[in-house]
């Protein structure tokens, strides 16, 4: 890979999606080598010739999953749901007495993980009462091979392992004789995955009562996490939390949020 190349495509990724690769020329070519090899280019000058001007976008969707990373887990950042059920839904579960609809968005929702984390805790939170309620919890991604992933929503079972046991037996059913689990139906009627690139315009309709944008912000640069950070305020209730990712930091000088405690935010 040239250095001619790696500008090309880093500065297509950085338009587009605000990812900033400028400093990743090796993880890059790592991923990618293999890739284009396999499917017929001579060099990546000739393959970002054919991502360009595919006017389906098939290839720029390709070239996007392979170089952003999806590592997660269930109850990835325990301390963070535990926050959510002691302090954030107890107060609005008193706040939205009456319209009973919260607007929960993960914003790097990956293979699925965290979603389903929070829907089950949502369900577990709000017991016989949950019917009452309408706590959906949207799920976007800019990849739509993890998104594939997790709307079918099945695991190994080491990946289930940090769930507690009542969450297992009550969320999950054993499939391929108990060495896989696939999420329940009903907690995957209560995520809406939807593929979604946070540096276009956001399109929501209500305002979020909570946001988990977790270890998303490490792949922009400092203008653009800022640019981000403010759209997320914008689109948030009065009194609503943001939660990031515990190794991410916001700049408190420039931010609207309030800092809560480390990595978890109010407007």
């Amino acid at each position: 890979m040239t250095e001619q190349e790696f500008l090309r495509i880093s500065g297509l990724l950085k338009k587009r999606y605000g990812i900033d690769m400028s400093r990743k020329k090796e993880i890059m070519q790592g991923r990618l080598d293999n890739y284009i090899h396999a499917n017929g280019f001579l060099n990546y000058n000739e393959y970002m010739n054919t991502v360009e001007s595919d006017v389906t976008g098939k290839w720029e969707r390709e070239l996007v999953n392979i170089l952003t990373t999806n590592h997660t887990f269930f109850m990835r950042e325990f301390e963070h749901f535990e926050y959510l059920k002691q302090v954030v839904l107890p107060q609005l579960r008193i706040k939205e007495a009456r319209r009973k609809d919260l607007c929960i968005w993960c914003g790097a929702a990956s293979t699925g993980q965290e979603p389903y984390t929070l829907a089950m805790l949502l369900t577990d939170f709000f017991g016989l009462e949950h019917n009452l309620w309408d706590t959906k919890v949207l799920a976007t991604d800019i990849s739509t091979e993890v998104l594939a992933h997790a709307a079918a929503g099945i695991y190994d079972k080491e990946q289930i392992a940090n769930l507690p046991e009542s969450w297992k037996r009550r969320f999950f059913r054993p499939v391929d004789g108990g060495e896989r689990y696939e999420v329940t139906k009903e907690i995957k009627d209560e995520v809406l995955f939807r593929q979604f690139n946070l540096m276009d315009v956001f399109p929501f309709k209500r305002k979020m009562h909570i946001v988990f944008l977790r270890n998303v912000m490490i792949y922009f640069d400092k203008e653009t996490k800022q640019q981000l950070i403010q759209k997320v305020y914008d689109v948030m209730e009065p009194g609503g939390y943001l939660f990031i990712g515990r190794t991410e930091t916001i700049d408190r000088n420039i931010t609207p949020f309030k800092l809560i405690q480390p990595s978890v935010f109010q407007k």
